[in-house]
């Protein structure tokens, strides 16, 4: 189905030519038209590689890296804690992950506001997998043009032969990149010695063949169908862009009018641009579009065009930059203003957030109490005429050590704690405590006392103090 032009069912001779670059271009909305990347070179395609290798370094290895008697970056749901290195996040500690959340959002209207889509482009896990995918290809079937005429050709054993190798590396990158996700939340070592002597659970199982299966559709058949259908962020991104957002631009002014020349021809005196209407770009560009047409949603900002342009401009003599990461307002021929009220309101607020959750997290406490209050009794007079109120305390060790507890209560005089005196949590433990506070009733001067209930802990030589306010009642 075609868009823009009516409905029309195409015979598969007639899909073949879409693939070709005038009618690509045409036809560029069309989801069930494949589009054949063309392999590039150069400034922007190896920093985009290089960005992706890193990337890919780090999530592969991550859950590798030991620390302690742990892994250590582990988001265990079992027991509700995620360990970050030296770092122990509890379910009481997850207002973080709104924090971290909105630095995420504000970092990236921040980026897109400056440099625009480059989010997609370097860094966003479907072009990185894409372009693995899209090499494996390059590999096993060959350049672009020549997986155009194998398509094209009936089936053969070289035909087979080449689609089975390469669908087999797909799906054995899809499976690594599953097992390594899997392996942030179940121990890597346990993860792949479970999981080949088949006694991993059903869940494990699930888990990694769903994102197997996830990855290798979405990378190996999806692509730019997911970047130009399905991605909302190619849809809201135009909130965050004005004229001073760098984008990939095309020169008109110095490109048009296009059209083929000879290298040594005087292309000035021909009435013609600097654009030599080689379609490069279209046949490099991972969304499949023509950046000459002017800004579209569609494109990432890889800068896979600026790189096949500057090799044409290269081969022809003439100057680099017909295509280059540019602005609205520097096409026109207006100035340029880098800092505007709305990109330093967003940094202004990154900035913000960034130091809130640092703080936040320099003061995750390591001990916790919640005080329970006895629901069905406020208080009791016990036969010494003493006024008794009960609770509960729940204590949360979250280190990673056993520790000793003591306790104190604030806000009342010459109390009697019915209860341990001392008490000791393991490492990671919730200990819940029932204890009674008792009191001579001449001590207390009102029926409602605010009172605050510590728990002591010595950590390293250092005392550190969870505390509750609660309230004593009597009559």
């Amino acid at each position: 189905m075609t868009s823009g032009s009516g409905n029309k069912d195409f015979s598969k001779a007639e899909r073949i030519k879409i693939h070709q670059p005038d009618a690509n271009k045409a036809d560029r909305f069309n989801p069930s038209n494949r589009i054949y990347v063309r392999a590039v070179q150069g400034v922007w395609t190896q920093l985009r590689r290089r960005m992706g290798w890193v990337a890919m370094a780090f999530f592969l290895l991550l859950p590798w890296i030991p620390w302690g008697n742990r892994q250590a970056v582990w988001f265990n749901l079992g027991e509700q804690k995620f360990h970050i290195f030296g770092l122990t996040i509890w379910p009481q500690d997850l207002t973080l992950l709104a924090a971290v959340l909105m630095i995420a959002a504000f970092g990236l209207f921040f980026i897109t506001t400056y440099l625009g889509r480059v989010w997609c482009g370097y860094t966003c896990p479907q072009t990185m997998w894409t372009f693995i995918f899209i090499w494996f290809e390059e590999k096993i079937e060959g350049a672009r043009n020549k997986r155009i005429k194998l398509d094209e050709m009936p089936w053969s054993f070289n035909k087979v032969w080449r689609k089975s190798a390469k669908h087999l590396a797909w799906i054995l990158v899809s499976w690594l990149t599953a097992m390594t996700f899997v392996s942030y939340f179940v121990p890597t070592s346990e993860l792949y010695s479970d999981f080949f002597s088949l006694n991993a659970s059903g869940g494990i199982y699930f888990w990694v063949m769903f994102f197997t299966l996830a990855t290798y559709g979405n990378a190996g058949w999806m692509r730019e169908i997911m970047c130009v259908h399905m991605c909302p962020y190619a849809r809201f991104q135009s909130a965050m862009f004005d004229k001073n957002t760098y984008i990939v631009g095309y020169d008109a002014a110095r490109g048009e009018t296009r059209g083929p020349r000879s290298r040594k021809a005087d292309h000035k005196e021909q009435g013609l641009g600097d654009c030599i209407d080689c379609d490069l770009c279209v046949q490099v560009c991972p969304t499949g579009i023509d950046i000459r047409n002017g800004l579209q949603y569609e494109c990432i900002n890889c800068g896979a065009c600026i790189d096949a342009c500057d090799q044409t401009m290269d081969r022809m003599g003439y100057a680099k930059g017909l295509i280059s990461y540019t602005t609205e307002n520097k096409l026109e021929g207006k100035q340029e203003q880098v800092l505007r009220p709305k990109l330093l309101g967003y940094g202004a607020v990154l900035v913000v957030m960034i130091l809130l959750l640092t703080y936040a997290t320099a003061s995750i406490a390591p001990m916790r109490v919640d005080v329970i209050r006895d629901r069905n009794t406020l208080y009791r007079t016990n036969l010494d005429g003493m006024i008794e109120n009960t609770y509960t305390l729940k204590i949360l060790n979250k280190t990673e050590e056993a520790h000793i507890h003591q306790f104190k209560v604030e806000g009342l005089e010459d109390y009697q704690w019915l209860g341990p005196k001392e008490v000791k949590s393991q490492g990671g433990e919730v200990l819940v405590l029932p204890i009674s506070i008792e009191m001579d009733p001449i001590n207390l001067n009102r029926p409602i006392t605010k009172i605050s209930i510590q728990v002591l802990t010595d950590i390293d030589g250092k005392q550190v103090v969870a505390e509750q306010e609660s309230r004593f009642f009597s009559n």
